[in-house]
């Protein structure tokens, strides 16, 4: 076994900076997704197990979302495909890493910056039932996985809302990790992090509350809970709408 040299010559060292640049520690990348200072545009890279791919309604809704948060005049891209499945569920985080190193193929580029979504079929490896059921995480500063099976097995529940309902405030909570809430590379302008649940908001209602992330606090909601004002506060005066 061996390696060879000439494999170098291949590899784009600016594609190898970018790759190194969406892959920092969460939070990092806050100012440039909510500002245009140094990223005029935005492409969201979905990645889906085969038969897990997002609602078209939650991906609606998400869009709207980031329309009404990012500064960016160039555009908001959405991309989307399917994979066949990794057959490691339930997943540790480590493996959604190795996944995302397999499956993924944007990185920033120029003036746009890539952010990459997972949609698994499965759920996380620590789950325990009941107690606790985690829904996404945001686990890079551009990188997101959506737990889509546990998702699906939510809706199944007595006075659940709808999988698009669930699928859209993962997807605007997890996102909004990456963009530095609550406390993670966005500075606070108030006191509104939960003392028990760290960067997460205390504000009732507010799709920061932790139990949006682990999934008890989505029974029984209509409608996508919205962020409050403390959060957008703090978005806004790092570089967000």
């Amino acid at each position: 076994m061996g390696c060879s040299n000439d494999d170098n010559d291949n590899v784009d060292s600016n594609s190898i900076a970018n790759q190194a640049n969406n892959k920092q520690p969460l939070g990092s990348s806050a100012n440039d997704l909510l500002s245009d200072t140094n990223f005029s545009s935005i492409t969201v890279e979905i990645v889906s197990v085969e038969g897990f791919e997002p609602t078209a309604a939650a991906l609606s809704g998400f869009t709207q979302f980031l329309e009404d948060r990012l500064f960016k005049p160039e555009g908001i891209t959405i991309t989307q495909r399917s994979v066949v499945s990794s057959g490691k569920a339930p997943f540790s985080i480590e493996e959604i890493v190795e996944i995302e190193n397999d499956t993924r193929t944007l990185f920033n580029e120029e003036d746009d910056i890539a952010v990459y979504i997972y949609f698994a079929d499965g759920s996380r490896e620590d789950d325990n039932g009941d107690e606790q059921i985690t829904l996404g995480s945001a686990y890079l500063n551009t990188s997101i996985v959506i737990y889509e099976d546990t998702l699906r097995n939510l809706t199944t529940n007595f006075n659940a809302p709808s999988l698009s309902t669930i699928e859209n405030a993962t997807l605007n909570h997890e996102f909004v990790h990456l963009l530095g809430l609550v406390n993670i590379g966005t500075p606070l302008q108030s006191d509104h992090e939960d003392e028990e649940e760290s960067n997460h908001c205390n504000v009732v209602g507010c799709l920061m509350q932790s139990a949006i992330q682990f999934g008890n606090g989505v029974m029984g909601i209509n409608n996508v809970p919205e962020l409050d004002p403390l959060c957008i506060a703090d978005l806004q005066a790092n570089g967000g709408k």
